[in-house]
């Protein structure tokens, strides 16, 4: 059966049906993506709604970055399994429901809860929107125009969440940033009709491992979370982390003995591939944070309305697509993905230092607008490289694992570097001299927290160099695309 349906694939992506498929592969891919922000500018507004605690408002964040990141290997594995148009149609029927549930919310533990349920869809959506394009399109120029079309949804879609997320919840109500999503994916449902059934494949799929691992880095992320405010020796804080020890030991033992492990050993074994995935998880830390305090900055101590901050985040959409779409390609086309990578990354530090001198009292047109624009060129360049390095020379029983791994170390260091650079903004702004004014104070911690992003990026500069050496031949983007790709940009 299955060399039967990939032997018909490419005939079928000359259907004049090929331009619809994409269409919904591609909206399936903004809207999963831009449910990682949404949320964001509209945070201050569901914390005083549903009485969740400052201190806790980054779980709402975080609680569906874990959930799809950690389950995403293994839905890709089940798409491979079950098929995966049928798994993208199972997706988008979760995410319709966890929307539904988090839209009614009463209190914030139903709320995050949804939030989990959501990053449980979008992790069985992704690895089977990008699996149908590449069943549908065939290797070479066809593909490459494909994924590059999904490639722009996955770079905007974090922008486009804080857009629209500012609108619903000033217009609105922060009720229908979950509640706009149900016919967004009934659309993206029927639409399904056009998408081909998608190549299957035997074997199992490793659930103890995906959610070995996910609670893992739950129970790390709370770790970290309690230590910046109670301190490291606090009793949680201590058995969080151990808890989070014994899961990871069990997870390592759990790849070892699965007949069907979610992470291969042999996909991170060669050098290159793990620095772009070590690259990709810093990318991710450092930006969904950034989103986190640039959105309490400009509600918080400029009182923008929702609706403006949404609408401050345009110079971010602008540079994500200038990087990705223009000067990425650019440059992948005269140099290694490392040269790229180290660029990108150092244009997005450039970014971050030039957050630090933010005050409460500072015209936005000063640092906030324009710093925005050049750390949105700097990630968009650095996103396309990144996934172009994670797939580069992997073994074709494997591409589906590697590109998938792109996706989950991204929203992986989401959930991490969000977790740690919330302690060091808290940090810094209890350490402040008590008379220093209440903003200044907060605005210290943000531009700490900032900081902090920087420094993630510098360290993938440093990643990027020591272990992405630049192969004989490879100067630019490879020519084909791995045949089960599992990933997006952002």
């Amino acid at each position: 059966m299955s060399s039967q349906t990939r032997k018909s694939s490419p005939a079928r992506s000359r259907s004049p049906r090929g331009g619809l498929a994409l269409l919904v592969i591609a909206a399936a891919q903004l809207l999963i993506v831009m449910d990682g922000t949404i949320v964001t500018v509209g945070l201050p507004v569901i914390g005083s709604g549903l009485g969740i605690a400052a201190a806790d408002l980054d779980w709402v964040l975080t609680a569906y970055a874990l959930a799809f990141g950690g389950m995403l290997l293994a839905g890709g594995r089940a798409g491979d399994v079950f098929g995966r148009r049928r798994l993208f149609q199972a997706g988008l029927v979760v995410f319709l429901l966890a929307s539904l549930l988090g839209g009614v919310a009463q209190n914030g533990a139903t709320l995050i809860a949804a939030r989990v349920l959501q990053g449980m869809g979008g992790a069985i959506i992704a690895p089977a929107a990008l699996s149908l394009l590449a069943d549908t399109f065939p290797a070479g120029p066809q593909r490459n125009k494909a994924l590059g079309v999904y490639g722009a949804m996955g770079g905007l879609g974090s922008v486009v969440g804080l857009l629209l997320g500012g609108a619903l919840t000033e217009y609105l109500g922060w009720r229908w940033i979950m509640f706009i999503n149900i016919p967004i994916a009934l659309v993206v449902l029927a639409g399904t009709l056009a998408l081909v059934p998608g190549t299957r494949e035997r074997g199992g799929i490793d659930l103890p491992g995906a959610i070995t691992v996910t609670f893992a880095l739950g129970s790390l992320v709370y770790a970290i979370n309690r230590a910046g405010s109670d301190g490291p020796t606090d009793e949680q804080t201590l058995a969080f982390s151990a808890i989070a020890l014994v899961l990871a030991v069990a997870f390592t033992a759990i790849q070892r003995r699965a007949h069907a492990p979610m992470l291969p050993a042999g996909v991170l074994a060669d050098r290159g591939r793990f620095g772009a995935n070590l690259v990709m998880l810093l990318m991710g830390a450092g930006m969904l944070a950034t989103f986190y305090f640039l959105t309490l900055y400009m509600q918080s101590i400029k009182h923008y309305s929702p609706m403006v901050t949404g609408l401050a985040y345009l110079p971010f959409a602008i540079g994500i697509g200038l990087g990705s779409g223009v000067a990425g390609p650019q440059l992948q086309a005269r140099s290694t993905p490392r040269t790229v990578l180290a660029i990108g990354m150092a244009v997005a530090a450039a970014a971050m230092v030039w957050f630090s001198l933010l005050t409460p009292d500072q015209n936005a047109l000063a640092v906030l607008l324009p710093a925005q624009l050049i750390g949105g060129i700097g990630l968009g360049i650095g996103f396309v490289a990144a996934t172009i390095g994670g797939v580069q020379d992997v073994a074709p029983k494997d591409s589906g694992i590697a590109s998938g791994l792109i996706n989950t170390s991204q929203q992986i260091g989401g959930a991490l570097g969000l977790a740690i650079l919330a302690s060091v903004a808290v940090n810094a702004t209890q350490n402040q001299p008590a008379a220093t004014p209440p903003p200044d104070a907060l605005t210290h911690g943000y531009t700490a927290g900032l900081l902090g992003a920087g420094v993630f990026y510098l360290t993938a500069i440093l990643v990027t160099v020591l272990l992405m050496r630049p192969r004989p031949g490879h100067r630019s983007a490879p020519s084909t695309t791995p045949e089960k790709a599992h990933s997006s940009p952002v």
